[in-house]
C-alpha cells in the first residue's frame, strides 16, 4: 500500500489579517482623546475662560486710562467716602469729608483704587457677562452682586476706620491683607452662587 501526499489544495492555511482594517473597538490608537474632541466636550469651559480672561483684561486696562479714573473712578469713590462717613456719624465718629478722605479728631483714611470695591466688581462682572446664561439672568446677577459687594466694602471702610482710629497697630494687616482677600473672595463667592442658582442655556443639539 502506497501512501498517498496530501495535494496543495487540500492543505490548511492559517487565516491572514485583512491589511488596514481597524482594530476591533476602533478608536484610534490606544483610545486616547484627540484635540478636536477634548475642544467639543470642553467648549462651554473653554469660551467661558476665555471670554472672562479678554473681559477681564479690558475692564482693568479701561480703568487705568487718567480720563477714566478722572471722572469715573473718582467720583464713584466720593460717593462711598460720604456713605462712608454718614455712616460713621451714625456711629458718633463726628467724621468731616474732603473728597476721597475721612477726616476724624484722631484718624484719618483716605479712600483710594483698591479699596472701593471696583476690582471686585469687576471679577464679579467678567464673569457674569462670560458665564452662558440669560441676559435677563445675567442683569440681575450683576445688579444684585454689585450691590452686595458694596455693601461689603461699605463694612470694609467703616471698620477700617474704627480700626485705625481704637486698634491703629492692627491697622496695616486689615487693610493690606484681611480686607483686601475678604472682599476678592465675597465676590467669588457670589458669582459661584448666581452661576448655581441660574443655570445657563442648553446648548443646542448637534
Amino acid at each position: 500500500m502506497s501512501r498517498k501526499r496530501p495535494s496543495k489544495a487540500s492543505r490548511q492555511r492559517p487565516a491572514l489579517p485583512l491589511v488596514g482594517s481597524p482594530p476591533a473597538g476602533g478608536g484610534g490608537t490606544g483610545g486616547a482623546p484627540s484635540g478636536s474632541s477634548f475642544l467639543r466636550r470642553n467648549r462651554r469651559e473653554i469660551t467661558f475662560l476665555a471670554l472672562f480672561v479678554v473681559l477681564l483684561g479690558g475692564s482693568f486696562t479701561l480703568i487705568s486710562l487718567n480720563w477714566i479714573n478722572d471722572h469715573g473712578i473718582e467720583p464713584f469713590t466720593a460717593g462711598i467716602a460720604r456713605l462712608s462717613g454718614a455712616v460713621l456719624n451714625l456711629f458718633g465718629q463726628h467724621v468731616a469729608l474732603r473728597g476721597t478722605v475721612i477726616q476724624g479728631p484722631h484718624f484719618a483714611v483716605n479712600i483710594r483704587n483698591g479699596c472701593n470695591g471696583v476690582e471686585a466688581m469687576l471679577i464679579f462682572l467678567s464673569a457674569v457677562l462670560a458665564f452662558p446664561a440669560s441676559w435677563r439672568s445675567r442683569f440681575a446677577g450683576l445688579a444684585l452682586g454689585i450691590l452686595a459687594i458694596q455693601a461689603i466694602n461699605l463694612v470694609r471702610v467703616v471698620s477700617l476706620y474704627l480700626t485705625g482710629a481704637y486698634l491703629p497697630r492692627f491697622f496695616d494687616a486689615s487693610h493690606t491683607v484681611i480686607w483686601q482677600s475678604v472682599v476678592i473672595l465675597c465676590g467669588v463667592l457670589l458669582w459661584v452662587f448666581w452661576a448655581n442658582r441660574l443655570p445657563p442655556r442648553d446648548e443646542p443639539a448637534t
